[in-house]
């Protein structure tokens, strides 16, 4: 029996967001202004794949513009995306529910 003739709800996607630690964090430009990336947002698409967006904060101060950046393509960084996936999956299960 699938989830649809279940009657279960439609999720379309979960999302969860990452504090990226101090030792992993890098910079990158975006116009003209530096970033040091301080968050990744995981997302889990329809296909049971992930995609993640890196975003942070300018390097010179300030709040600066919410932009996304690409998350460089790093073992540490893919174990990182990895094991947060694993604990929202443990923090989902242990869910109590609404309080």
């Amino acid at each position: 029996m699938d989830a649809s003739s279940a009657g279960a709800p439609d999720v379309s996607a979960l999302a969860i967001n990452v504090v990226i630690p101090p030792e992993l964090r890098w910079t990158d430009v975006r116009r003209g202004e530096e970033f040091e990336l301080q968050t990744l947002t995981v997302r889990l698409l329809p296909d049971q794949s992930l995609a993640v967006k890196a975003y942070g904060r300018p390097v010179a101060g300030g709040r600066g513009a919410y932009v996304s950046f690409a998350m460089p393509d790093r073992a540490e960084l893919r174990a990182l995306v990895d094991a947060a996936a694993i604990r929202a999956g443990e923090l989902w299960g242990a869910s109590t529910g609404l309080g």
